[in-house]
């Protein structure tokens, strides 16, 4: 089992997820934080069944991630 950095994001009409560092483009949803990570993690693994490992293959990897707010 291999992990990944997965956004969360809250709207005001439910929950989007997204993974850190495939190729490609990966979202799962729901109306629930616990639904939107069910639902990438089924998505993740139907991207890497669908274009194979090469979609791991990204260089560099993300270490970490954080989240800040800046006015501009």
């Amino acid at each position: 089992m291999r992990q990944y950095k997965i956004i969360v994001e809250k709207h005001p009409d439910g929950y989007v997820a997204y993974p850190l560092g495939l190729k490609g483009v990966v979202v799962g949803q729901g109306d629930t934080y616990e639904e939107a990570l069910a639902d990438v993690k089924s998505a993740i693994r139907f991207h890497i069944e669908s274009f194979g490992e090469e979609v791991l293959e990204v260089e560099p990897p993300v270490l970490e991630a954080f989240v800040a707010e800046a006015g501009v």
